[in-house]
């Protein structure tokens, strides 16, 4: 037997009717952690309620992987040797809320603003269902990761070992979207997210009073040059068929009015669906800040760092989530054609270990994620629960 959540806010989902009973305590856990958001790699409080529930179902833990990240293990009923992944990240973001919720951040400068909260609570409900009915042959690892926000935490959890110490043969993440309507689902086949680099520039040459500037090498001007310089690189290194971005989103230089200061820095992010196009801008933005810091009798300091990788969906597995979300859904509110985002995220370097797909889930929120007033509706929780628990009876079925 199943119902329906609200049909005033999520019109046409079928949620497990075993899961609709955990609305209220899966709006409490959100809430909480909604309440009390930790930033990257310090999800201390948030991996500890994590840890708890998981182990109160009787499901095998794991804990400091990547840190503060969380493993559960739950086998199934029936033999099986197969294994399948699910991952939900756990971390905030560094950066003020002005919800106005009664359950907002207590903490100045720190907001789920990511709705990372949400995908933490939904898979904490996909385990209990799975754990109270273990109706699936093999094994399921549930993977809580820290720090997806531009921190590494996937990769942190890889180096530490997860995969080879829990090595899965499917993997399967899930992100909140404004970008569909409520119970929408969008799951594309091939690359669907950019890769990611972060990188400063430091020009150093030599300050003098502002006065007298002939007696100083001054990495204003040459800063201001190098800005330019460095947004011809897409548009004429890189082919329009391939999209690509560069973005200089700090600058940096003096602290007073009547000094030259003997810095200067600039900072920015590269975003490319290819590893080609990203190594191509790499290395114009060394080649171009070397060139341009000596023009001016400077010396360049260029560090470059690689965030994210390009996030690429298995096709097969693509097919199989759109399968399942059609059945929880409705075919109308299943998309597989969506278009290319600029985005990043991490859960990337999971799919390099195990095909999976990475897939979207719309809610009634209007604000974008990383806005002061974003906002997830509850509505969401058992539904995600389910596509999760679904994945699992569907890809785990037993003879």
């Amino acid at each position: 037997m199943t119902i329906a959540v609200d049909p005033v806010k999520t019109p046409g989902p079928i949620v497990i009717d075993q899961i609709a009973t955990y609305v209220p305590e899966l709006v409490s856990i959100r809430h909480d952690l909604h309440r009390h958001p930790e930033v990257g790699f310090e999800e201390v409080r948030t991996s500890g309620i994590v840890a708890e529930k998981l182990s109160s179902w009787g499901i095998e833990v794991h804990r400091g992987y990547g840190k503060t990240g969380v493993v559960g293990v739950l086998r199934g009923h029936y033999d099986g040797n197969r294994a399948i992944g699910l991952r939900a990240d756990m971390d905030a973001l560094p950066m003020p809320e002005e919800t106005g919720l009664p359950y907002a951040s207590v903490y100045p400068g720190r907001f789920h603003g990511c709705g990372h909260d949400v995908h933490t609570t939904i898979l904490l409900g996909t385990a209990r269902y799975l754990a109270e009915t273990r109706n699936f042959a093999g094994t399921v690892v549930f993977i809580f990761q820290p720090a997806e926000e531009g921190l590494g935490g996937a990769r942190a959890m890889i180096a530490d070992g997860v995969f080879k110490d829990f090595p899965v043969d499917e993997i399967y993440g899930l992100h909140n979207s404004t970008h569909a309507a409520p119970n929408h689902l969008t799951v594309s086949p091939g690359t669907v997210l950019a890769g990611a680099d972060f990188f400063d520039i430091r020009l150093r040459g030599r300050g003098a009073h502002a006065a007298h500037p002939d007696a100083a090498l001054d990495p204003v001007p040459a800063t201001g040059e190098l800005i330019q310089a460095l947004q011809t690189i897409v548009s004429r290194n890189v082919s329009p068929t391939d999209p690509a971005v560069l973005s200089i989103t700090r600058i940096e230089a003096g602290s007073a009015y009547n000094v030259i200061p003997e810095t200067a820095a600039i900072a920015g992010t590269v975003r490319a669906f290819s590893d080609d196009v990203r190594e191509t801008i790499r290395q114009r933005i060394r080649a171009i800040s070397d060139h341009i810091a000596a023009a001016h009798g400077l010396t360049a300091e260029v560090d470059i760092r690689d965030i994210f990788s390009v996030l690429t969906n298995d096709d097969a597995s693509v097919e199989i989530v759109a399968s399942v979300a059609r059945e929880v859904l409705g075919n109308e509110r299943v998309s597989t054609e969506a278009r290319r985002f600029m985005g990043s995220e991490d859960f990337a370097d999971f799919l390099k270990h195990a095909p999976g797909a990475f897939f979207t889930l719309g809610h009634s929120g209007t604000v974008p994620a990383h806005n002061p007033r974003f906002v997830v509706d509850d509505a969401i929780l058992p539904v995600g629960a389910t596509l999760f628990a679904r994945l699992v009876e569907t890809r785990l079925k037993a003879d």
